[in-house]
């Protein structure tokens, strides 16, 4: 690589680490490029995607970052992960080809400016998706209206229940 090559990859990586919500830091130890390219196309559909990068060229462009705590972690043969919506759904995607690629590992990464070991990277991984947990919000913002919704409609509907039994019990004396 020459100079400028090595400039443009170090502002191609910083504009990666400035737009990402979650990087992670993963050591690749001889997975084919069949693999690789599986694990970019995962990645993709997650909203993330896979950057092999020299680690000093990763170092420098890590400067004035929130993932400055990663340099530690850029040790060895290690491969980038960006996660650009769902840091959730990026980690699972992760975990998920660790566990079924014994060439890869995940050595940690970084959420919000802090640093995770590569276990609280799996432990991010069992969390929900987005999606579930805004679910799971709303089932609770609507519980109060529902049970509300409820109590109001109680009263009328045991008041044509009551009636229905009685129209039911004149018809059999009829």
């Amino acid at each position: 690589m020459n100079r400028e090559e090595k400039v443009a990859s170090v502002t191609e990586l910083q504009a990666r680490f400035r737009r990402a919500s979650v990087t992670l830091v993963a050591a690749s130890k001889g997975l084919t490029v069949a693999k690789t390219r599986e694990l970019r196309r995962a990645l993709r559909q997650a909203g993330g995607e896979l950057k092999i990068a020299k680690n000093t060229l990763a170092r420098r462009a890590l400067k004035d970052t929130a993932f400055a705590v990663l340099e530690e972690l850029l040790t060895g043969p290690t491969g980038l992960v960006f996660g650009y919506d769902d840091p959730i759904a990026v980690a699972k995607v992760l975990v998920r080809f660790t566990e079924e690629n014994a060439k890869l590992s995940i050595t940690g990464g970084a959420l919000e400016g802090r640093l995770l070991p590569g276990t609280a990277v799996t432990e991010l991984a069992k969390l929900p998706s987005r999606e579930v947990l805004l679910g799971m919000l709303l089932g609770l913002l609507q519980a109060p209206a529902t049970q509300l919704l409820r109590t109001i409609q109680e009263p009328g509907a045991r008041f044509a229940r009551l009636l229905g039994k009685v129209r039911d019990s004149r018809e059999q004396q009829d």
